[in-house]
């Protein structure tokens, strides 16, 4: 069982940046997969991006590369998502969730939090 917390979100104008955290409860974070999602008003939760177990894998969605990078701290049982450069489009609850494969797919996410609000202002 994994229990996920995210913080870091809030209120920023265009082009500004916000680092989002996702806290991890058990021993057994360094062997799960963690990835990033949000859901924008009205519209269904995508994937933003994942990183491997080991940090050394990562993928984006197309329209956050170059601007959000992923890592993680397996010491730490944190995960994190540095945004740069936000658009107004980039506005969602952004979720942070744990799974035991690769995976840009929601379905095979085990594990969410319950998600963190990312508004960006025009």
């Amino acid at each position: 069982q994994v229990q996920l917390v995210e913080s870091g979100g809030g209120l920023v104008q265009a082009g500004g940046s916000l680092r989002l955290s996702c806290a991890a409860s058990g021993r057994t974070f360094g062997s799960y997969v963690m990835g990033w999602f949000r859901r924008a008003p009205g519209k269904e939760r995508e994937f933003v991006s994942v990183i491997s177990w080991s940090g050394d894998s990562t993928y984006y969605t197309d329209s956050v590369k170059g601007r959000f990078t992923i890592s993680r701290d397996n010491a730490k049982n944190t995960v994190y998502l540095q945004m740069n450069s936000l658009k107004p489009e980039d506005t969602a609850v952004y979720y942070c969730a744990a799974s035991t494969s690769f995976t840009t797919l929601t379905r095979r996410y085990d594990y969410w939090g319950q998600g963190t609000q990312v508004t960006v202002s025009s």
